[in-house]
């Protein structure tokens, strides 16, 4: 069985080291971009199952590609996360992909996978 891929992209380093290492205990490959820019990079090379997309990025708003992803890219989960309160409006249009406010708890990723 093909080892599935997840791809965070996010500038708060501790969160990245977090959730990388829980998705290595599952037997995932990992990959971290600090920047939208290397991020949308690294979406189109690594080809992840799962993406985890931050929405404040120090080079743009993440959640601003979400169309783009969704389209060119229909088989990987997406992960929208935020930790500011994003309006609840936001989950409206983006029905198939879940919307984490940081602190994201292990639990609820366990139940996520499940």
């Amino acid at each position: 069985m093909p080892v599935k891929r997840v791809l965070i992209i996010d500038d708060e380093a501790d969160f990245c080291l977090l959730i990388k290492n829980y998705f290595l205990k599952k037997n995932y490959e990992v990959h971290i971009s600090h920047t939208l820019k290397d991020g949308m990079d690294s979406l189109q090379s690594f080809k992840p199952d799962i993406l985890f997309l931050d929405n404040n990025l120090p080079d743009g708003l993440g959640w601003e590609q979400t169309a783009y992803i969704s389209q060119h890219f229909p088989n990987t989960r997406i992960n929208l996360i935020s930790a500011y309160q994003y309006d609840p409006n936001i989950a409206e249009q983006f029905t198939s992909i879940k919307i984490w406010e940081k602190p994201i708890s292990l639990t609820d990723l366990n139940q996520y996978l499940n």
